[in-house]
C-alpha cells in the first residue's frame, strides 16, 4: 500500500526566497510608477507640464476678459439699438446709431482691449495652435497691462504658490490630463472670441465705408450693419450666455 504524501512545508530558505521575489516585484512596480510620474508620452517632465498648466491658466484669464469685453460691447449695442426704435425723429435716431456703433468700433483701436488671434493653419493641431495663440497673448498682455500694487503682486504670488502646491501633489499624467482639458476649453473659447472679434472688425470697416453716403441712405446702412450682427451665427451663439 502506498502511503499518502504529507504536504510539503517550505524551508526557511524557500520562505526567504519568496519574500525576496515579492519585494523585487514591488520595487519594479514602484520604478514603473516613478517612470510614469517623471515623463509622459509627449516627453514632458513634471516641471514642464506644470509650466504649461500655468501658461494655459494665465492666458485663459486674459482671454476671458477680452471675450467678455467683446461680447458685452455687442450685446449692449443690440440693447441700445432696440431702445432707439422708440425715437421717431430720423435725425435724432441717426445720431444715436452713429454713437452706439462708434462705442463698439473704438475697441478696434485700443489694441490692449481686444487682442489679435492668429488663424489656425490647416495642418496645425489643436495643442499647437493653442500654444501659438498663448505666446501671442502673453506678449500683448505686457503692453497693455497697468502698474500693479505691491498688495496685488503679493496676492498673485500667494495664489501661484497654492496652485503649484496642488500640482506638485498630482502625478505628471494627472497634470497632463488637466492640461488637455484646459487646451480644449481654451480652443473653443478662442474660436468664439475670434468670431466676435471679426464682427467688430467688419463693423468698423463698413462704418468707415458708409461715410461717403448722404444721411438718408447711410441711415439705412447703419441699421443694416447692426441687424447683420444680430443675425450672425457667431453672435447668436453667445448672446444668450448668462454672465457669472
Amino acid at each position: 500500500m502506498v502511503r499518502d504524501k504529507k504536504p510539503t512545508q517550505k524551508t526557511d530558505s524557500q520562505k526567504s526566497s519568496t519574500n525576496l521575489v515579492g519585494k523585487f516585484t514591488q520595487s519594479v512596480r514602484r520604478i514603473v510608477q516613478d517612470v510614469k510620474d517623471e515623463g509622459t508620452s509627449s516627453g514632458q517632465t513634471k516641471e514642464e507640464v506644470i509650466e504649461t498648466n500655468e501658461r494655459l491658466r494665465g492666458v485663459r484669464v486674459r482671454l476671458d476678459e477680452n471675450y467678455d469685453t467683446a461680447k458685452k460691447a455687442l450685446v449692449t449695442l443690440m440693447a441700445r439699438y432696440s431702445e432707439s426704435k422708440s425715437q421717431r425723429n430720423v435725425f435724432t435716431r441717426y445720431a444715436l446709431l452713429k454713437a452706439m456703433i462708434k462705442d463698439v468700433i473704438r475697441l478696434e483701436t485700443q489694441y490692449w482691449s481686444l487682442v489679435e488671434i492668429p488663424r489656425q493653419e490647416k495642418a496645425e493641431t489643436v495643442p499647437a495652435f493653442v500654444l501659438r495663440a498663448c505666446a501671442i497673448m502673453e506678449k500683448t498682455q505686457k503692453s497693455g497691462e497697468g502698474v500693479k500694487t505691491s498688495a496685488k503682486l503679493a496676492e498673485e504670488a500667494a495664489d501661484k504658490r497654492e496652485r503649484i502646491e496642488r500640482l506638485n501633489d498630482m502625478t505628471t499624467i494627472q497634470i497632463e490630463t488637466e492640461n488637455t482639458q484646459m487646451t480644449n476649453d481654451l480652443y473653443r473659447l478662442l474660436k468664439k472670441y475670434t468670431g466676435l472679434r471679426n464682427l467688430i472688425r467688419e463693423l468698423k470697416s463698413d462704418y468707415v465705408s458708409s461715410k461717403v453716403y448722404p444721411i438718408f441712405p447711410r441711415y439705412t446702412m447703419l441699421k443694416d450693419m447692426i441687424k447683420d450682427i444680430m443675425h450672425d451665427p457667431d453672435y447668436m451663439e453667445v448672446c444668450h450666455e448668462v454672465d457669472p
